[in-house]
């Protein structure tokens, strides 16, 4: 039974031992081999790994991953023309690819993430406050945009390859005015905007009264044309009324007269309630008298 047992405890031994000379890198992961405290070697390669146990050797993994530091609230910054804006931006990042970079990433932060991202966050911040105070509000919302992701990008490059982290992008999200400043900004924006309204009102009441007097023209020369043509025909109408009048009276003259005088009786005499006091005997009324001379008209011969 001593036999058996020592020869489990020793097995347990020997599987513990062997345990602990084997590791497993994920490909999300570095491995870093530690030989007595010291950096040995760095493993990109995922698979199965051996080692001694420790104390003589150990492992300490790190995250290979990309990953996004992005500032919680929008910073504030100092243009060239001493405005305040609000800038929102994000990095994305990683440990670097190169043979020497995760051993240098790891001695500078001793693989603590989080102390990885704090001195991320202190360089791009000074990155956008050197890029941001030699460029007017314009330039950075706008104008040069593209040129100030591409200046800070630089920057935080050139920063981050020296503590062993490699810069993916680098993104303005959003840049915009204080508040303070927001609302002279929309005043001023407004203002513009109704000057160019007035503008146009302008313009157009301009082109109204243009239309309107054109329209006023038009009609003043279509009336005149219409009259001047109206008074053509009615002239020609006219006149051949008064050709056919002249040629029918002309062949009975003193009916000509009588018919005349009837007329002139029934415009006379058109209200009952007209009165007029003149002499029988005048020649208003010759028709009235008997059919001798100047009476009625004889009836004209055949």
């Amino acid at each position: 039974m001593n036999r058996i047992a020592s020869t489990v405890v020793l097995a347990f031994i020997a599987l513990m031992l062997l345990s602990s000379t084997v590791f497993v890198v994920d490909q999300r992961k570095y491995a870093i081999v530690f030989a007595l405290g010291q950096i040995k070697e760095v493993i990109r390669e995922p698979g199965l790994h051996f080692k001694l146990p420790p104390p003589f050797q150990n492992v300490v993994f790190l995250d290979n991953r990309i990953m996004t530091i992005e500032s919680p609230d929008a910073e504030r910054f100092i243009t060239a023309e001493k405005m305040n804006i609000l800038v929102d931006s994000f990095v994305k990042w990683r440990i670097g690819r190169g043979e020497a970079q995760p051993k240098l990433y790891y001695v500078t932060f001793g693989g603590e993430e989080s102390r990885a991202r704090d001195r991320m966050s202190q360089i791009i911040k000074a990155a956008l406050n050197e890029e941001i105070t030699k460029r007017t509000v314009a330039e950075v919302i706008s104008g040069q945009r593209g040129k100030v992701m591409e200046g800070i990008r630089a920057k935080v490059v050139q920063e981050a390859a020296q503590i062993g982290v490699e810069i993916i992008d680098v993104r303005l999200k959003r840049v915009e005015y204080v508040e303070q400043i927001n609302t002279s900004v929309y005043e001023r924006m407004k203002a513009e905007r109704m000057r160019v309204a007035n503008e146009l009102r302008s313009t157009g009441a301009a082109e109204s009264e243009k239309i309107r007097a054109d329209a006023d023209r038009q009609r003043s020369v279509i009336l005149a044309e219409a009259y001047r043509e109206a008074e053509e025909t009615k002239g020609e109408g006219d006149a051949k009324a008064s050709a056919i009048y002249a040629d029918a009276f002309g062949k009975n003259p003193e009916f000509y007269k009588f018919y005349r005088s009837l007329e002139a009786y029934r415009t006379t005499f058109k209200n009952h309630g007209d009165v007029m006091v003149m002499d029988s005997s005048s020649d208003f009324f010759k028709y009235f008298k008997g059919s001798g001379a100047g009476g009625a008209p004889a009836p004209a011969k055949k």
